[in-house]
């Protein structure tokens, strides 16, 4: 099976650090981000990795090479301006005549790509969303009114549950049939305009570890959780 992974971001939240240094290859004990990514692919069989990449692409390229070293075979594609999240398929497209992963390249976790994987073939879904749940603490008192203004419903200091994307993607080739076939498109407007199409999508919930390394905090946990996700 084959994998596209976003490692083209300039990690803004991340500066200083990342002014030249690509966030994918920041260490995480004695393993940059990107190398614990790939080997979580190889041992679920997914060997044929591309990199979509821009920022600093050159050091990625260096450390990485063809990927022997690390048991998979790396390609790369290089945008030369900003794509979004979904544009950089335009590249590769022709990559991809099966079913195929996208994902990004900051991304910790123990999820089982596997299950991952038949859960959307099972499906016989076009896309599958890999989805994390998250709790927010509310620490008022939450008053809901009527039309009228008249009180309905006291609820105090709830707790509210919503799921996110881990910015983890199973597709199916059809997928990009609408996917414009240039310029900037992130992969949420490719998920609605596939739902819009009437195309079945679906979110498959991990209940397991998972951390997106966007900030200068997330970097500190992922350091501290290094034994969840290896």
């Amino acid at each position: 099976m084959k994998a596209f992974i976003l490692a083209g971001g300039k990690g803004s939240r991340l500066l200083p650090y990342t002014t030249n240094f690509p966030k994918p290859l920041m260490p995480i004990k004695d393993k940059p981000i990107l190398e614990i990514v790939i080997d979580r692919l190889r041992k679920a069989d997914i060997k044929d990795i591309t990199f979509g990449t821009g920022h600093l692409a050159e050091l990625l390229q260096a450390f990485f090479g063809d990927g022997g070293k690390f048991g998979v075979k790396i390609s790369y594609s290089r945008e030369d301006e900003p794509l979004g999240t979904a544009g950089p398929l335009n590249l590769v497209r022709d990559k991809f005549t099966d079913t195929f992963l996208v994902m990004n390249g900051d991304i910790l976790t123990d999820i089982d790509f596997h299950e991952l994987v038949n859960y959307h073939k099972n499906e016989k879904s076009i896309a599958t969303i890999a989805l994390s749940k998250r709790t927010v603490d509310i620490d008022f008192g939450v008053v809901t009114l009527k039309n009228d203004n008249q009180f309905s419903e006291w609820k105090e200091k709830p707790i509210i549950e919503y799921l996110v994307s881990t910015g983890i993607y199973i597709f199916e080739p059809e997928a990009l049939d609408v996917l414009p076939s240039e310029g900037f498109f992130n992969l949420p407007d490719l998920i609605i305009k596939l739902s819009e199409n009437n195309k079945k999508v679906t979110g498959y919930v991990h209940h397991g570890y998972w951390l997106d390394i966007g900030r200068a905090s997330d970097y500190a946990k992922a350091c501290e959780d290094y034994g969840r996700y290896v």
